[in-house]
């Protein structure tokens, strides 16, 4: 699951994580995924899971009839909320990713934006089947992530026995935080969801992939 210490490090940074979207280099593509997440979940029931800020909340909001976006740090939600979304289309909770509460509804569509790469190899499986027992078989599963660039992406300090890679974050108040962060090949998200999900599917530009597929 993911670890105490990297939620501490993003409910410390909940103020300026949208900075990650700043890097003029990856506007284009950035860009290109935004209309692809808004394309592909118009008209769709969507829980979001991760949502951190809003920022794809507010995106998915454009198309989608509703989104119940979740996050398991308050501090992010309640960044989520100066957006002022929609009342009427969106819902923000808080709530841990890895045990979803039972009262959240019924969808037809999941959302996971930049947060699939935080999740250790050893437990992805896991974490699959859980949410195929909580929102049902045929569910859409969107996922968007981004991919290692040298001199863009944060440098990758370590890689353990597993095969996942970790990085060094500087929290603001100045406290350094190791965080999981895999850069999966289109073969290894193939191969690591084909027990949970089908129709898989993958665009991947320079910086940022996307992967649609149903929950068997």
């Amino acid at each position: 699951m993911i670890t105490e210490r990297s939620a501490e490090y993003y409910a410390k940074s909940a103020s300026s994580h949208d900075r990650i979207y700043d890097k003029a280099e990856r506007q284009e593509d950035l860009a290109l995924m935004r209309d692809l997440v808004a394309d592909t979940l118009r008209g769709h029931v969507v829980l979001e899971l991760a949502c951190g800020t809003g920022y794809w909340t507010r995106v998915i909001a454009e198309t989608a009839d509703s989104v119940v976006a979740t996050d398991i740090n308050p501090e992010m939600i309640e960044m989520a909320k100066l957006r002022a979304m929609p009342a009427d289309k969106v819902q923000l909770r808080v709530a841990d990713a890895f045990d979803l509460p039972a009262d959240l509804g019924s969808f037809t569509a999941i959302f996971i934006g930049f947060w699939w790469s935080h999740v250790r190899r050893d437990e992805q499986e896991r974490f699959l089947a859980q949410l195929r027992s909580k929102v049902g078989k045929d569910v859409l599963l969107v996922l968007v992530d981004d991919a290692y660039v040298e001199g863009s992406s944060d440098t990758v300090a370590r890689t353990d026995l597993e095969g996942n890679t970790y990085q060094i974050r500087t929290a603001p108040d100045g406290e350094r935080y190791e965080i999981p962060k895999n850069y999966p090949s289109d073969s290894a998200l193939r191969k690591k969801l084909a027990g949970a999900v089908r129709e898989i599917k993958i665009v991947r530009g320079e910086y940022y992939w996307m992967l649609t597929g149903r929950l068997k």
